[in-house]
């Protein structure tokens, strides 16, 4: 079985997410989401809700699994058995980003290949930081998010 884990913090998770997924189950049996916490960012979901969305968006799909990420993401991609960690590109910003990250695993574990994926132009401007941004700013996002983020948004800012 071929393996492949897609890390990220998710918060929220978005469409380019799930076609991000959908597209790597193209290429790969299962797919694994590693949602994790990355010390440079500040969390609008705390990492239980996060983890909690993103099995909730793909509940319907056997071949999805979500766990709480734990340290590097390559080393747990390694310790889950799989062979490739997915990631998106958006712009040529986040290809400088990825080069380096890409770097860094290969260093740790040779063994994981990484996959490139490059988004869907109508997902190219979608991030969890714009989507926060826009829905706080009253923009409609609900196009841009599945229908269990759009309800966790008015759950929990109805809460601030």
């Amino acid at each position: 079985m071929k393996i492949a884990c897609y890390p990220g913090s998710f918060d929220p998770i978005t469409n380019g997410h799930i076609s991000m997924v959908n597209r790597g189950l193209k290429l790969f049996d299962k797919v694994i989401i590693i949602v994790g916490n990355n010390i440079q960012k500040k969390y609008f979901f705390n990492l239980d809700e996060r983890v909690e969305l993103a099995r909730k968006t793909f509940k319907n799909n056997p071949k999805v699994e979500v766990v709480k990420g734990d340290g590097l993401s390559v080393v747990q991609a390694k310790k889950l058995g799989c062979q490739a960690i997915i990631r998106g590109l958006r712009m040529v910003s986040d290809y400088e980003y990825e080069v380096q990250y890409a770097s860094i695993n290969e260093y740790i574990e040779p063994d994981i290949d990484m996959v490139f994926l490059m988004s869907r132009r109508e997902y190219s401007f979608i991030s969890s930081s714009r989507i926060k941004e826009l829905y706080f700013y009253n923009s409609d996002v609900s196009n841009l998010v599945p229908p269990v983020v759009m309800e966790a948004l008015k759950a929990k800012s109805n809460k601030k």
